[in-house]
């Protein structure tokens, strides 16, 4: 069930905004095959996927941390990322697919009038041809994109200007959706509601219970009862 805090107001959504790697989609498998990848070029054996899981929504950067325990101030690590990046490029959508029950809440807050769009970290060279090949482009409102902004989350600019691009709404009628801590912040800190997709890449130790957030889901469909709850 999903967990709605006391402070969420009811007023009206108008826009549903998504992180996109380990909210919206499942691009898990595609990101471990290019680490795994890039390990077996380097010489080195593949890691489990229950390891690299967590790891997807912090980034590539962190891929390569994980996978050769290194930070970034080491030498190498520039040219490991570079190769990480241009597999996964090649690779960008062999098993990515939208979470189960996600096309359905597109569909529903499509019939609803309720605009819905895209807020990531990743980098526009990865994002939009993703979302093309999974044929969101035309139906997302907005997509936002790591570079598009001058700041990325947490910072609360990438989230405003998504809600300018999905129809100039102000952020208090918006509803931002993520699995990593800087995503409730980046939503908090630009005045929408938000809820932790607890059915994304959290790793062992987190607390989203700790985040803020107004609620918490564990399967896509409940975004539509956090709606139907708070905004009917």
């Amino acid at each position: 069930m999903s967990s709605v805090s006391s402070v969420t107001t009811a007023k009206q959504i108008r826009v549903v905004l998504f992180d996109l790697d380990g909210t919206l989609a499942d691009t898990a498998l595609d990101l471990a095959y290019a680490l795994n990848q890039t390990l077996e070029q380097h010489g080195r054996s593949p890691l489990p996927y229950e390891r690299i899981k967590p790891k997807v929504s912090h980034g590539a950067s962190a891929l390569i941390r994980l996978g050769f325990d290194i930070t970034p101030d080491n030498k190498v690590f520039d040219s490991l990322l570079q190769d990480l990046l241009r597999i996964y490029s090649a690779n960008i959508h062999r098993e990515t697919v939208l979470f189960p029950g996600m096309d359905r809440v597109l569909q529903q807050l499509e019939q609803r009038g309720i605009a819905w769009g895209i807020v990531t970290n990743k980098p526009a060279r990865f994002t939009d041809p993703l979302i093309k090949s999974m044929g969101l482009m035309d139906r997302a409102a907005c997509v936002v994109s790591g570079d598009t902004t001058a700041n990325s989350k947490p910072h609360p600019e990438p989230i405003i200007y998504g809600c300018k691009l999905a129809g100039g709404h102000n952020p208090k009628a918006c509803l931002y959706i993520g699995d990593a801590r800087r995503d409730i912040e980046s939503g908090l800190n630009a005045g929408t509601a938000t809820l932790v997709a607890l059915f994304g890449y959290l790793e062992p130790d987190d607390q989203p219970e700790t985040w803020g957030a107004d609620g918490t889901v564990d399967r896509p469909e409940q975004i539509l009862e956090w709606l139907e709850e708070r905004c009917s």
